[in-house]
């Protein structure tokens, strides 16, 4: 894998968009009842998610779809990025009875995919790796049918931490990229580039050397001031570290303290990255301006078979 990105098109300084929104960014508000019955069991069973901690855009239709992203470890994040709306700051002690309730959720949601993720704990040795290994545990004694898909810190590059998680055998791997490596110190300022498919690499490779049929997947934000190639140039590196799955969505500013949206994304351009990435060899690329790492997660698994794979292959 390069361990630096060639810039094809240097990009010059923009404004941030003024205005309003495009009409492709315009979300649709579901059943309200739906989405009250999943406020109600997370409430009830003290857990996060962070459909609601990350503002994300789908909120609505994934809650009518009584579907959610539980968020483990609490709702502080001891990181600082410049593009995240959950808090941050000193975090408090994880929950012993978190995993437990997570597993509980899933259950009575009748989940046939769960996604997991969590936020960042350096303040922890293990960066809270077997709180993760315990939550996957749960989720499938209690879910035994259903898919796991884990979405992941760094762990500040701790393998040890990495094996914690994967002994606990995620049928998904996910961690995101979230940016080109030109644009890490500005997004992601505690985080490193080489880390991100250093973690990826390592958990493909252990995949692959003991025959599962886990995926790996990882995901960017568009509109942060990159160029077109230079997202081309971090799938190839994705695809050198063995990453299955690719997600590309549209960066949209939670608040005011967080980085400006530089521009917004045609669909026309999602399209592009989309077919490039099949073209590259990915199992799957969900790209759109409303695609996060967690809409329509069982669809991209679904998407990730070999019969998927081959018809988007011939259409590109």
């Amino acid at each position: 894998m390069s361990r630096e990105l060639r810039v094809i098109n240097n990009p010059t300084p923009t404004r941030p968009p003024r205005g309003p929104k495009p009409d492709w960014l315009k979300i649709k508000i579901g059943d309200p009842s739906n989405q009250n019955a999943v406020m109600k069991l997370i409430e009830g069973l003290n857990l996060h998610t962070v459909c609601q901690e990350a503002r994300c855009p789908n909120i609505f239709e994934c809650w009518t779809d009584r579907t959610a992203t539980f968020m483990i470890g609490g709702d502080i994040c001891t990181r600082h990025c410049g593009f995240c709306a959950v808090g941050k700051g000193e975090a408090g002690t994880l929950d012993p009875d978190e995993p437990r309730h997570v597993g509980e959720a899933v259950r009575h949601l009748n989940l046939a995919h769960s996604v997991i993720t969590s936020v960042n704990r350096d303040d922890l040795p293990d960066g809270g790796a077997a709180h993760w290994a315990e939550t996957i545990r749960q989720v499938r004694a209690m879910n035994p049918d259903c898919k796991i898909e884990v979405l992941i810190p760094d762990f500040n590059g701790d393998e040890a931490a990495l094996n914690t998680v994967l002994d606990a055998a995620p049928d998904v791997l996910n961690h995101n990229t979230e940016t080109i490596a030109r644009l890490y110190r500005r997004v992601r300022p505690d985080a490193d580039y080489q880390q991100t498919l250093t973690l990826l690499s390592r958990a493909a490779v252990r995949r692959d050397r003991e025959g599962r049929g886990m995926l790996t997947k990882s995901g960017i934000m568009a509109g942060l001031g990159e160029t077109f190639d230079e997202v081309v140039e971090l799938m190839k590196d994705l695809r050198a570290a063995g990453c299955d799955i690719m997600t590309i969505g549209q960066y949209l500013q939670p608040h005011a303290r967080r980085l400006p949206v530089e521009r917004y994304v045609t669909p026309e351009e999602f399209t592009r990255w989309r077919d490039v990435g099949m073209e590259l060899g990915f199992k799957h690329v969900e790209s759109s301006p409303l695609t996060r790492s967690s809409y329509h997660a069982r669809q991209q698994t679904e998407g990730a078979g070999p019969e998927e794979s081959a018809s988007h292959t011939l259409a590109s």
